[in-house]
């Protein structure tokens, strides 16, 4: 099978390349996300191999389709940046379901911890020899109360690693998981009575902008939120004016509702022409990553093993585990 691997990154090459082989494929690294520019590289394809940069809307798929790719491989588990109603019947699409749930559930932890005990400012004031520790005061976890809005693996994960705080768990999720020991609530409990948020669902129709501005007032004062999951859950305006008007204590994100054309990329050299960006990074309780909770070793070397097993099902009429289709 002969595969475009669109997005690629240095570190793709790394985990990809030495695996090629042993699966039998092709693989053409390509720079470039897959647009309407690029879209014709993929023509004598097989399959397109795309990241979550990559946004397959119907007319993309349509180009694809006429030039005979007969699958859109996914290196990663969410699946909101490809238009499965345009796919289907026309295009199997196969994602990583599960690549390492700890990796993220770690990486949330630790931007939890680091924006409420500004490690990440601390470090920058000892750079300078600048060793005062005003304005750097936190709060305990111990004994203080944290949502998880889904619970799946990450979810789960996440659980695990807030109770070794002794934090007390309130769970919320459309489809509650019956054998999961946590207590499940309802949205609105959850957001009163939480002083860390932490969201680790799927981007929906239901879940889009679950933090928004009514959301936020239900919110004790100075709680603290947390995002490794999509950032098209939390309305980027609504949080601002939770952080101008103090509600909220410090905010953890690792994904970014408009990341698109900023994440994964070097601008240091540029001008930002996101305002609402730029104005979210003014915050010194506001700490932005680039959706790099996923990033370790093991998750790396599963989400290449995972989407090259994908690809060998396909070639060899194998079942697709992985394969994802639009709902009725």
């Amino acid at each position: 099978m002969k595969i475009a691997f669109y997005g690629t990154k240095p570190y793709d090459r790394i985990w990809f390349e030495p695996l090629a082989e042993h699966y039998g494929v092709t693989l053409t690294f390509l720079e470039a996300p897959c647009t309407m520019n690029t879209v014709e590289l993929a023509r004598g394809y097989e399959a397109v191999c795309i990241f979550i940069n990559d946004n397959l809307n119907a007319a993309l798929i349509g180009r694809l389709c006429e030039m005979g790719v007969q699958a859109i491989l996914l290196r990663s588990a969410g699946f909101n940046h490809v238009d499965l109603k345009a796919c289907r019947g026309r295009i199997r699409v196969l994602r990583v379901p599960s690549y390492s749930p700890e990796a993220v559930a770690e990486y949330a932890a630790a931007l939890l911890l680091t924006v409420n005990r500004y490690t990440h400012r601390a470090y920058t004031r000892s750079r300078d020899f600048n060793l005062s520790i005003n304005g750097l005061m936190g709060t305990d976890l111990h004994d203080k109360t944290a949502g998880i809005i889904g619970t799946g693996k990450i979810g789960q994960a996440m659980i695990d690693i807030l109770r070794g705080f002794h934090m007390k768990i309130l769970a919320y999720d459309l489809y509650p998981n019956p054998d999961l020991s946590v207590e499940y609530t309802d949205l609105d409990t959850l957001l009163e009575q939480s002083h860390v948020i932490s969201l680790h669902c799927p981007l929906t129709k239901e879940s889009h902008h679950i933090i928004n501005g009514d959301a936020i007032q239900k919110m004790r004062d100075g709680a603290y939120i947390v995002n490794t999951s999509r950032g098209g859950l939390i309305d980027t305006s609504a949080l601002i004016d939770g952080l101008l008007s103090r509600k909220i204590a410090g905010v953890g994100l690792d994904v970014y509702e408009e990341e698109d054309g900023l994440f994964y990329e070097d601008l240091s050299q540029e001008i930002i022409q996101d305002n609402t960006f730029a104005r979210l990074m003014t915050f010194p309780n506001v700490l932005i990553t680039s959706h790099m909770g996923f990033f370790t070793r093991e998750a790396m070397q599963a989400i290449a093993v995972e989407t090259l097993e994908n690809a060998y099902a396909l070639e060899h009429g194998l079942e697709l585990k992985n394969e994802i289709r639009a709902s009725d």
